[in-house]
């Protein structure tokens, strides 16, 4: 038999068991969607216990059909031939036929584990592991790996070699695929370490670091559904171009509750896309930051009156610039948050009133204390100027006070050099667009602060037929209150540029969470990591044990690709910190000179456009990239992407287009290693357009 004949043969007896696990799955869907359609019938009664009932029984039947629906490149793609004759498959969820036999094992279940742990030196009882590959509900191609050829029966039929690199060679598209039919050992491990404390997983370029962790997620949810569903999993990474990239991976695997967030998206109720330069960014994080915005909020409001005069029983009473001053200064030593202490400074200035009226008292002027207080506190003048003089601090309005130089170098006295004064007050000047830096610190302002007054609202209309919580929560993630800190796991992707001050932010998140903390040293863009693995070590402060995994293949870029990003840094960095890539292609990176820099950057993504089939990512400077855009208006609009370099962060394109490499290693402050990230983004082909010298 050819080895043609064996595998359509072999893809036919896998095809015969698609086809039974998707007529299982649209049984089990018909029998979700009459479950929820009965719930709803069981409410009529209209009772508490009616309702509440209905509410978790169309609860559950939703949550059935997410999982059921969930989008998937195809649902069978495992089986495990085992030693004691047993064939088990393996899939994106767990499916068993009506006598609750098995059908499909769902990749997270301790007995799918040895797919991705079982090796030729340990097969732990497998004999032959089968990678399926379907085109939705169509079995395409198989690959086998016999990991114990004595055991193995003698009709037993093996076809291929493996499936990771067939897998690699696929065109990239704008969304990260799950990687389940995929894991290699190394990952396997990381993604199936216990739950509690932080897990820790670095690697270089390519070696899967994202996908492992948003796998995990996945994992540790299937695991305790109870304990992390409830509290819920946050993953945060750099850029919503980023977060956007990885959307759909946890989708595909039936997990729609988890909250995925940028960066500037970490605060409710903002969502900042900008940029700052890296000088004002760093300043920005810097962890001095948290001592000038404390000290921001202890300087009066630039209108606050600097006088207040009372006229009482025929005596002004008045409460000069330096009076007001030492009320504002005692009050704050206190260490309240400006917004909880309205009613303190109502008193205090009350307080002080009733002393200078004292020291007016004479024959005809004898005040008493608790009438006055009284008096006084009631009179509409008093709080007028208890609002001007104390009013409610909101962290953007505070931000924007510092814009002026003056106010800004009172607050960072001896923290902050002039430049560097001069740099924060520019970018605050006139604010349209919040930056990403910028979050961090209006997050701190909101936690030093206080919550200000809630404004009223408008009363709601009473509704009597109201709709249950099911049918509100039916297509949509439970709704959390704002700046919510109570995950209970959080994901941190590219955890190498958080800033002290993002670090800080983040960590309010996860005070009582487990971690998954994941990225490369040497593709930081900090510039002192000694003072941001001080604020990471605080975030993590609460967890109680750390475990440490380390991936070293990378499966990304061609070892031709690899070697000319590894050559940017090499001098830099020790040699066990650069992964090893794996997979050659024979096609060598392009390196070119030019002068004609429109014309020879659209030509070049042309090139790569011709010679790949997926998508062909533009990396340039981020203060060039809108430029680099206008060139290339109309050339592959549908499968070229103009980022800049710190766009680029974590993403991955078929082909590369680098544009002017010394210009986007000048902008960052780590230099080299800004290059390295752009340089190792691409998986077939890179090509690199410098100046003429």
């Amino acid at each position: 038999m050819s080895e043609t004949s064996v595998r359509q043969a072999e893809i036919a007896i896998e095809q015969r068991h698609v086809d039974r696990v998707y007529a299982r799955l649209g049984e089990l869907r018909a029998e979700a969607a009459r479950m929820r359609d009965k719930s709803y019938e069981h409410g009529r009664e209209a009772t508490p216990e009616a309702l509440y009932e209905r509410d978790v029984m169309v609860h559950h039947a939703n949550r059935t059909l997410q999982a059921l629906d969930a989008e998937a490149e195809g649902l069978v793609f495992g089986r495990l031939d085992l030693a004691d004759g047993d064939a088990v498959h393996i899939g994106r969820l767990g499916i068993r036929d009506p006598e609750f036999d098995n059908l499909l094992v769902d990749w997270r279940a301790p007995l799918a584990s040895a797919f991705y742990q079982a090796t030729p030196e340990n097969p732990l009882d497998v004999v032959r592991r089968r990678v399926i590959r379907s085109s939705r509900e169509t079995v395409v191609d198989l690959s086998d790996d016999l990991l114990d050829p004595q055991r193995a029966p003698r009709d037993m039929r093996v076809v291929g070699d493996g499936a990771l690199m067939a897998s690699l060679s696929r065109a990239r598209s704008d969304s990260m695929r799950n990687i389940v039919a995929t894991i290699q050992k190394e990952q396997d491990d990381a993604i199936r370490a216990p739950e509690g404390g932080v897990t820790e997983i670095t690697g270089g370029p390519g070696t899967g670091k994202t996908a492992v962790a948003l796998h995990r997620a996945a994992y540790l949810l299937y695991r305790d559904q109870r304990k992390l569903g409830g509290a819920g999993v946050l993953v945060v990474g750099p850029s919503p171009v980023f977060m956007s990239y990885i959307s759909r991976v946890l989708p595909s695997m039936g997990e729609h509750n988890v909250e995925l967030r940028a960066l500037g998206e970490v605060l409710d109720g903002l969502s900042a896309g900008a940029i700052d330069d890296p000088r004002t960014a760093e300043v920005k994080g810097s962890s001095r930051m948290v001592q000038v915005l404390r000290r921001a909020l202890r300087l009066a409001p630039p209108d606050a009156p600097d006088e207040l005069r009372m006229f009482y029983r025929g005596v002004v009473l008045k409460l000069q610039h330096e009076d007001l001053k030492r009320i504002r200064r005692r009050l704050h030593s206190k260490g309240a948050p400006p917004n909880r202490s309205r009613m303190r400074a109502a008193d205090a200035l009350l307080e002080a009133l009733w002393h200078k009226a004292k020291q007016c008292a004479d024959e005809r002027f004898q005040p008493d204390r608790e009438r006055l207080i009284t008096e006084i506190g009631e009179r509409i003048e008093f709080h007028r100027f208890l609002v001007s003089w104390w009013p409610p601090l909101y962290p953007m309005q505070v931000l924007r006070w510092l814009s002026d130089p003056g106010r800004l170098a009172k607050a960072s006295r001896r923290l902050l050099s002039a430049e560097e004064i001069d740099l924060l007050a520019k970018s605050w000047a006139d604010v349209q667009e919040w930056t990403v830096a910028d979050v961090a610190l209006i997050d701190e302002l909101r936690v030093l602060a206080g919550a200000p007054p809630k404004r009223r609202r408008a009363p709601q209309a009473d509704s009597r037929e109201l709709t249950t919580w099911a049918e509100r929560t039916a297509d949509q993630p439970y709704q959390r209150p704002d700046n919510y800190d109570e995950y209970s796991h959080v994901v941190v992707d590219e955890s190498q540029d958080l800033s002290p001050m993002q670090w800080r932010m983040v960590g309010r998140r996860g005070r009582h969470a487990s971690w998954t903390v994941v990225g490369d040293p040497v593709q930081s863009s900090w510039p002192d990591p000694a003072e941001a693995a001080r604020a990471r070590q605080e975030a993590l402060s609460s967890a109680r044990s750390h475990r440490r995994f380390t991936l070293r293949t990378n499966y990304r870029n061609s070892a031709e690709i690899f070697a000319v990003a590894a050559d940017a840094v090499r001098d830099l960095v020790p040699a066990d910190d650069l992964p090893n890539a794996v997979r050659t292609t024979g096609v060598e990176p392009v390196v070119r000179e030019v002068s004609q820099w429109p014309q020879e950057v659209r030509a070049a993504a042309e090139e790569l456009l011709e010679a790949s089939e997926g998508t062909v990512g533009v990396i340039t400077a981020m203060r060039r990239r809108g430029e680099v855009g206008e060139w290339l208006a109309g050339v592959g609009q549908d499968r070229l992407r103009v980022v800049g370099s710190l766009e680029a962060k974590g993403m991955e394109y078929d082909a590369v287009l680098l544009v002017d490499p010394d210009e986007l290693a000048a902008e960052s402050s780590t230099g080299r290693r800004a290059l390295y990230v752009a340089l190792s983004r691409a998986t077939q082909r890179l090509t690199v357009l410098k100046a003429k010298a």
